[in-house]
């Protein structure tokens, strides 16, 4: 598939969509599109208020729960820089992102490559997509050249999605709503509810509870559901 045809495949695919379905449909598009095995898409990815929208499969789901609760890797160097983020060589990643590798490798030692590329709206990146593909080597350089075109469009496509999540009150409406719901309501409430009872601010707070996570290997959103259980 041309780039140009990918491009296109990306605005029909949410022609007439409802916006809370944008998210979805553009996992799967890039996902039948390009040589992917995982794909994902984030807003606010390098901030505590990071916002899953979408995650093609549990291979996906795992690529941004293990960033989300290590707070580092991939996806979320490329929404600090602004620029395409490629790891292919592992035994450097590990030295970029050691808790990030780690974390992942243990669960997917199949992968061989995660690229990042930034969600750019304007002047300002708000998000990321992260492509994970089992091909040896990542992907190929006009590959590469290809999903950044897409995820280009993906940005045009998104700002209905955008607009949604601005408004929602309290959950925004992604898939899976558990998932989606610890990255964002639910974190932050537990995140008060650390910050009373350890008497410290928000950010430590947060700290605090991705070190657990990763001390005892339990995701964020796990920590979270045993927050705001007890």
């Amino acid at each position: 598939m041309r780039r140009s045809e990918l491009v296109r495949e990306v605005e029909w695919a949410v022609v007439d969509c409802p916006p809370r379905d944008v998210p979805r449909r553009l996992c799967r598009v890039l996902a039948r599109g390009l040589p992917a095995d995982g794909v994902t898409m984030s807003l606010l990815t390098d901030t505590p208020a990071r916002q899953m929208l979408c995650a093609s499969n549990q291979m996906a789901t795992d690529l941004e729960e293990v960033q989300f609760t290590v707070q580092e890797g991939p996806c979320i160097t490329a929404a600090e820089t602004g620029e395409q983020t490629h790891l292919t060589d592992w035994d450097t990643g590990a030295r970029q992102w050691p808790l990030f590798t780690a974390g992942f490798r243990e669960k997917h030692p199949d992968v061989q490559g995660v690229h990042a590329f930034p969600l750019w709206f304007g002047d300002y990146v708000l998000g990321a997509v992260d492509i994970a593909t089992r091909v040896p080597g990542g992907l190929a350089g006009d590959v590469i050249e290809e999903a950044a075109g897409a995820v280009d469009a993906v940005a045009q496509a998104l700002l209905p999605a955008q607009q949604l999540l601005l408004e929602e009150d309290e959950y925004p409406p992604w898939e899976p709503a558990d998932v989606v719901g610890a990255h964002w309501a639910d974190t932050h409430r537990a995140i008060g509810v650390v910050a009373v009872k350890e008497e410290m601010n928000t950010d430590d707070a947060l700290a605090l509870m991705r070190a657990r996570a990763f001390g005892s290997g339990q995701t964020l959103a796990e920590i979270t559901a045993d927050i705001l259980r007890t």
